[in-house]
């Protein structure tokens, strides 16, 4: 049998076979709140497991002189998921582990990840150590852009945005604090910090150049969102006040050898690999009420050297993916569920350098939420303008099912 095969239902068999011969009860679980739910014998220790998938359509059509070509269509399950969290001896001390099934989940496989799929995106320990303090470590997200920690399955349109396509710094491995406060009777103060590799998820062969350290502070004037809902597409929740959340994240990665900061290709040259720090910075804000919604990013990138060097100063042909970029989204949910959102993109990356044209996508999504983000269909139509390329047409159906 492949050794991988066996690997990964050797995994799945510690997580629901051992669990259970030792629990004392499975507890019941409702529709979108895991597969099965542990609680240890003496109250030591939990663990949940659930699963999801999203099976989407594209079609896709280029315009010409001569009018809009023939589409390009592609189904596939964008993407399948296993997921594992509880706590461990103390509800203090908690854990999550995700991994990724699709081939989307696990692709990007190299040298530097062992030349094996990436299944693993979340392994993490989380660690109430003081009050309001909050110790992680291990791999997950940095705390970076509002619409990249908000999880794939709970966004309001059937994927991410071009701003976060081209800015995000995804997820890495090191340790966060996280901490929050409260000023006055309602405002809500989040500070978070990140030490990391710098080079991305997986990476087995490091650290070829510095660390990534990241800051981000986000200011809830109005106190907290109903059920998280700042960190969720839409307002499920119908918020019955103003809830506003105003964010922004500074991000330094020391020696970068990757084009997008830990993301991206990396940067070879006739020595090695070619170093300059890259610096990102993000401005968000997320705003709901009475079942409207709208989240805003800017985002910036920028590098003390963006060019790709040798050691006799010719150029490799890389270079940081520098530049910045607006994103604006908004939406209404109706009383029976369903929603009505649209989107602004604009990417401006700088053209002399990376040799990427400026770029602007507008995108009209409806959205059926059956049971809340746990079940729902989403279809969405863009329209994507390039300032000396072909324009495009881009129509999506998706279903997701979070078990």
């Amino acid at each position: 049998m492949n050794f991988k095969k066996l690997a990964l239902r050797g995994f799945c068999f510690l997580f629901l076979y051992v669990p259970y011969s030792y629990s004392q009860e499975l507890e019941p679980s409702t529709f979108g709140n895991g597969l099965l739910n542990f609680m240890g014998k003496d109250s030591t220790w939990s663990a949940k497991v659930g699963a999801r998938m999203q099976l989407l359509t594209i079609s896709s059509w280029s315009k010409t002189d001569e009018g809009y070509t023939n589409p390009e269509q592609n189904f596939l399950v964008r993407r399948a998921r296993l997921k594992f969290d509880g706590f461990i001896h103390s509800p203090k001390l908690v854990y999550k582990i995700e991994l990724g099934l699709s081939n989307r989940d696990i692709s990007g496989g190299s040298q530097f990840t062992g030349n094996t799929p990436r299944y693993i995106l979340d392994a993490v320990v989380k660690w109430n150590f003081y009050q309001n303090f909050v110790l992680w470590f291990g791999q997950t997200k940095l705390p970076g852009n509002i619409e990249r920690v908000i999880s794939s399955g709970n966004l309001q349109q059937v994927d991410r945005s071009l701003l976060n396509a081209r800015f995000n710094i995804d997820r890495d491995m090191g340790f966060q604090l996280r901490h929050h406060f409260t000023l006055g009777e309602k405002m809500l103060v989040r500070e978070k910090f990140a030490f990391s590799q710098g080079e991305g998820r997986n990476v087995t062969v490091g650290n070829l150049g510095g660390h990534q350290y990241t800051s981000r502070l986000e200011v809830l004037p109005f106190g907290k969102f109903t059920s998280k809902g700042d960190y969720m597409g839409a307002d499920l929740k119908r918020e019955e006040t103003v809830k506003l959340m105003l964010a922004a994240t500074y991000d330094i990665n020391k020696d970068a050898v990757k084009t997008r900061s830990n993301m991206g290709q990396y940067m070879f040259n006739d020595t090695g690999f070619y170093q300059t720090d890259i610096s990102t910075v993000f401005i968000d804000l997320m705003l709901k009420y009475k079942g409207f919604s709208l989240m805003g990013e800017y985002a910036n990138r920028d590098s003390d050297n963006p060019v790709a060097l040798n050691s006799d100063g010719s150029e490799t042909g890389d270079t940081v993916q520098v530049g910045n970029g607006l994103n604006l989204q908004t939406g209404y949910l109706f009383k029976n569920n369903w929603e009505v959102s649209g989107r602004f993109t604009n990417i401006h990356l700088n053209e002399e350098i990376t040799g990427r044209e400026h770029e602007q996508q507008y995108t009209l999504g409806i959205s059926k939420y059956i049971v809340g983000h746990k079940l729902k269909v989403q279809t969405d139509l863009s329209y994507l303008t390039l300032e000396h390329g072909v324009n495009e047409l881009m129509w999506r159906l998706q279903m997701e099912v979070h078990l």
